[in-house]
């Protein structure tokens, strides 16, 4: 759908009205900093209080439809056999042709039981990109994750339109190098996370397929941030211009031999599960959901969360419904191009990713580059964002930093959450940022857990720069928050 403005702007328009609102609170710029030193200058540990837009991340802070909120007033709370289990059972059938299902508290869930069932020590998973918690149960089972991205992933200003493709020479390398009885599965996101949240291709897809066929290999397929990559595909993929986003989805869901999600994503609600139409797989993995997760028809989910969830990947099949995200970023990502703030292109999805390493040129990534961003952009804004890059990796055994191949600071855009007057809110503090950039500094690990440590590990600036700034804000901006 296109809407053109008889004025010539280019803006999102939103396709939907709010019924529902949440009064936000904008501290001033002094307590600010105040709440950054007490989280450790970590934004995962910020109180939401003190939280202006909650730019996050998109996991379980998507806003609802009215027929979501309906749906959860049906819910059957049947301890076994419930009525709601069935519904979504049928549901991902409908969508994803995949004839058994596993639910899940939440995606890493799945991540957990996927490791515990494919990866033994010295077993090799080939990816197009990692994701921290993916990566996580993988070598916590002892294995070993190879990316087999393209080059061209990791250019931060690119024309590509599908960076999270797989680079089908780099995967049968690795799989002649390191043997085919050693892969545990080959894995592809969707919507590749750490690098800008790129999409890649059903072209592509195929061609993975092709090589897990040739060598006899699974094809487990994380669609957690499905609904981007199926609009990228949309609206990239010439062969699929006129295709529904239904048929689209089936199609890729049939390339593959498991797949898994984050209803917390995928779904507007907070849950998760497997799929797959493999009854060997099924077998294999569904004793460790009443393990880890709880019994077979619910899997660690409240059945209102299931019933929403049921509606929400019907509404994933709405183009109007899963354009808006996309829509948002781009433009967030063009304004911010145009006050000369460095962002990666093409604008991906999940969220607007800014090019820390460009914008704080003078801090070394053993300072944490992007992690000092994040923190600076709160302080100018109230806005929180998520550190995407050294931060986000660990250190190796040798207790060696792992410096991350880039430095991002993703402002996520939860979905039919904010407007547009908040979205250039955003973009005019951070432009103001950018021209004060010099004024930020780096920092260091005062706290440091071993495993996911971006998740709630402290760190300290090295300087007195978060005051610089905030006496440099109240110099420009006054009285004003």
């Amino acid at each position: 759908m296109t809407v053109s403005f008889y004025s010539g702007q280019q803006i999102p328009l939103e396709m939907h009205k709010v019924r529902i609102v949440q009064k936000l609170n904008l501290p001033p710029v002094e307590r600010r900093v105040e709440a950054m030193k007490e989280a450790g200058y970590n934004t995962f540990l910020l109180k939401n209080v003190d939280v202006f837009m909650d730019m996050l991340t998109d996991s379980g802070v998507n806003a609802m439809s009215d027929r979501q909120q309906a749906a959860m007033l049906e819910a059957d709370d049947s301890y076994a056999g419930s009525a709601t289990f069935t519904k979504l059972e049928q549901k991902i059938e409908e969508i994803f042709g995949k004839k058994y299902f596993l639910p899940a508290h939440q995606g890493r869930a799945c991540e957990n039981i996927l490791g515990q069932v494919y990866v033994t020590p010295g077993k090799v998973v080939p990816m197009n990109y990692h994701f921290t918690t993916s990566k996580a149960h993988i070598t916590v089972n002892g294995g070993t994750v190879e990316e087999v991205f393209k080059d061209e992933a990791l250019n931060l200003t690119s024309e590509d339109l599908f960076k999270g493709n797989v680079d089908i020479d780099k995967l049968v390398a690795i799989i002649e190098e390191k043997g085919a009885d050693n892969i545990a599965f080959v894995r592809v996101e969707s919507g590749t996370n750490l690098i800008g949240g790129q999409p890649h291709s059903v072209e592509n897809m195929k061609a993975v397929r092709k090589v897990c066929d040739q060598y006899n290999l699974k094809l487990v397929y994380d669609i957690s941030l499905l609904a981007d990559n199926l609009y990228f595909i949309k609206t990239r993929e010439d062969a699929y211009k006129d295709a529904s986003i239904r048929d689209i989805t089936r199609e890729l869901a049939d390339l593959s031999d498991i797949l898994y999600f984050s209803a917390r994503k995928l779904g507007f609600a907070r849950g998760g599960g497997i799929a797959t139409n493999s009854e060997e797989d099924y077998l294999r993995m569904r004793e460790f959901i009443t393990l880890y997760e709880g019994f077979l028809t619910y899997g660690g989910m409240s059945v209102r969360e299931m019933e929403a969830i049921t509606v929400g990947l019907d509404e994933t099949m709405d183009e109007e419904y899963i354009a808006q995200g996309p829509q948002f970023i781009q433009y967030m990502s063009d304004e911010l191009q145009k006050r000369g703030v460095p962002v990666v292109t093409p604008a991906g999805g999940l969220g607007c990713h800014i090019d820390a390493t460009r914008f704080l040129s003078h801090i070394p990534q053993e300072q944490y580059t992007a992690g000092a961003l994040a923190a600076a952009i709160y302080i100018a804004s109230g806005a929180r964002g998520m550190e995407r890059g050294t931060m986000s990796e660990q250190r190796d055994e040798n207790g060696v930093e792992t410096l991350a191949h880039m430095e991002l600071v993703r402002m996520a855009m939860p979905r039919r959450v904010f407007t547009l007057s908040q979205i250039n809110y955003v973009v005019d503090r951070i432009a103001w940022l950018y021209d004060n950039r010099e004024l930020i500094g780096g920092m260091k690990f005062v706290e440091e857990p071993k495993v996911l440590r971006f998740f709630f590990g402290k760190l300290d600036a090295l300087t007195d720069w978060p005051t610089q700034l905030a006496k440099k804000f109240r110099e420009d901006f006054g009285e004003s928050l």
